[in-house]
This record gives C-alpha cells, sequence and structure tokens, in this order.
C-alpha cells in the first residue's frame, strides 16, 4: 500500500513539473520573439536615419548646380536672370511657385514640369550612380514681378537690406549702394532615394 501511494505521489509531481516547464518554455519564446522584433525595429530605424542624412547630404550637389547655373548667367548676361527660364529650373518671381505650401512642394507635377537635374561627377541624368538618389532643385528670384529688372521695391536684396529682411528694405540705403546690390535668390532642391525616402533643402544665395 505505501510503495503504491509513493508511486502516485512521484506521478503527481512529474505532471506538475511538466506544467512548469511548458509555461517557462511559453514565456521564453515569446521573450525571444520580442527581442528579434525590437532588434528588427532598431535596424529599421537605423536604415531609415541612414538613407535620410544620405538624401540630405546630396541635396548639396542640387545646391552647386544651381549656384554654377546662377553664377554662369551672371557672367554672360545678368539681365538673362530678369527672366523666367522653366526648362533650367529659374523663375524670376517666387510667386510662381508657392513653395511654402507643402502641397505644392511635394506634388509630383511641381518638379517634373518646373525643375531641372542636378549635375557633377557620378552624376547622370539628375541621379547619383553611388547612392541612387535623383536631385532636383528649383530656383525662384525672391522678386514679386516676373521678368523685370529687380527694384528695391518689389524685391529682396542680399546686401544693403535692412535687419528685418523684407522685401523693399531701406530704400535710401539701398539707393545709395552703387552698384546696386543683387537680389536674393531661393533654391529649393527635392532629393528621392531609396525606401520612398525624400529630402526638400533650401538655400538662400545672392
Amino acid at each position: 500500500m505505501l510503495n503504491q501511494q509513493n508511486s502516485l505521489n512521484k506521478n503527481k509531481q512529474s505532471g506538475v513539473v511538466l506544467f512548469i516547464a511548458l509555461i517557462a518554455l511559453v514565456v521564453m519564446s515569446l521573450a525571444a520573439a520580442a527581442l528579434i522584433r525590437s532588434v528588427d525595429t532598431n535596424t529599421l530605424i537605423t536604415g531609415n536615419l541612414a538613407f535620410k542624412q544620405s538624401a540630405i547630404v546630396s541635396s548639396d550637389r542640387g545646391v552647386e548646380t544651381a549656384v554654377g547655373w546662377l553664377n554662369a548667367q551672371a557672367i554672360a548676361d545678368v539681365a538673362s536672370l530678369n527672366v523666367d527660364s522653366v526648362g533650367n529650373g529659374y523663375f524670376s518671381t517666387f510667386d510662381a511657385l508657392d513653395l511654402d505650401d507643402r502641397t505644392v512642394l511635394r506634388a509630383a507635377a511641381t518638379w517634373a514640369n518646373n525643375s531641372a537635374v542636378a549635375s557633377g561627377v557620378n552624376i547622370t541624368a539628375g541621379r547619383e550612380t553611388d547612392t541612387g538618389n535623383e536631385i532636383r532643385y528649383i530656383v525662384q528670384r525672391m522678386c514679386r514681378e516676373p521678368n523685370v529688372a529687380p527694384n528695391v521695391d518689389d524685391c529682396q536684396f542680399g546686401a544693403g537690406n535692412d535687419s528685418t529682411g523684407s522685401i523693399g528694405g531701406d530704400h535710401d540705403l539701398m539707393l545709395d549702394l552703387s552698384p546696386l546690390p543683387s537680389p536674393m535668390y531661393r533654391i529649393t532642391v527635392r532629393v528621392a532615394g531609396p525606401k520612398n525616402t525624400v529630402s526638400y533643402t533650401q538655400t538662400y544665395t545672392y
């Protein structure tokens, strides 16, 4: 009788140990799954940040191309900057495209119809061969009226302007300057890279 009871107790204990072992196994499996998911998420975030940083760095190539084009126009015939040149992504007024409006800024048609592509070493048709980033830019002269020579009542100038940076500035100071300082130009660059990465940057020059 005593031996039979001991045998029953051992069987009961074996059943409890198995149940506890199964629970521990489930907990460990859940912990492992959570760890794997956390690592995957961190890897994804790190990758996205890397693509974003690459796009921002690539935007400098667009700015350099735009500034080079502006310099070439100024040397050849500065009056050519008084008129729009849509094929070169240039507008003689900032009112031509309201790039402060995010809807306009992000619209595919804005860039397909009004921008120019970056050029330079390792860039083919506006696309960097090493990163795969596509670089496009739009240049806007900071004047209200299009296709006219810049004047102090209409444009924002890069030198001789008042401290507020408002259009017009100090008229007396502007008129005393000789020659008249250059109007400001806003360069907006769009970089489209892998994983649907899109970056927008704006630079002012004069």
